[in-house]
């Protein structure tokens, strides 16, 4: 009895636990090239990254969308860095990769792709006026 209590416990739980963002997602449809064509199709690159924020798979598919979230976000900003500048910019692009390259497993993956774009994104706020 207690193992069955216990059980159906656990399936609650884990049921509660899953990511509001896949509810969230504007995308029906939430699949790959539907997310890309809206993350490209976005009106800005906050937008961008919050369709990339709300339809996120967890896997090596989110390099696709933190890619086309950094192509919408960089046309913001990288005409006005200096060749010192985008050099900064690309090193912590780099550091995101470097920070889980030596993890196994696509979810990390995903989270160098939402790293990127958040750089992409921080760089559209400080520089897009």
């Amino acid at each position: 009895m207690r193992l069955k209590l216990l059980l159906a416990g656990l399936a609650i739980l884990s049921v509660g636990a899953l990511p509001a963002a896949a509810e969230d997602c504007p995308v029906r449809p939430a699949e790959m090239d539907g997310i890309i064509a809206a993350v490209n199709a976005a009106s800005s690159c906050d937008a961008s990254m919050k369709i990339f924020e709300a339809c996120q798979f967890g896997s090596t598919a989110d390099v696709q969308f933190g890619d086309a979230v950094e192509k919408k976000c960089e046309p913001v900003f990288l005409s006005r860095l200096s060749t010192s500048r985008k050099r900064v910019y690309e090193d912590q692009l780099g550091r995101c990769d470097e920070k889980y390259a030596d993890k196994q497993g696509t979810m990390w993956r995903s989270a160098t792709a939402m790293c990127r774009a958040g750089i992409s994104q921080r760089y559209a706020h400080r520089l897009g006026k």
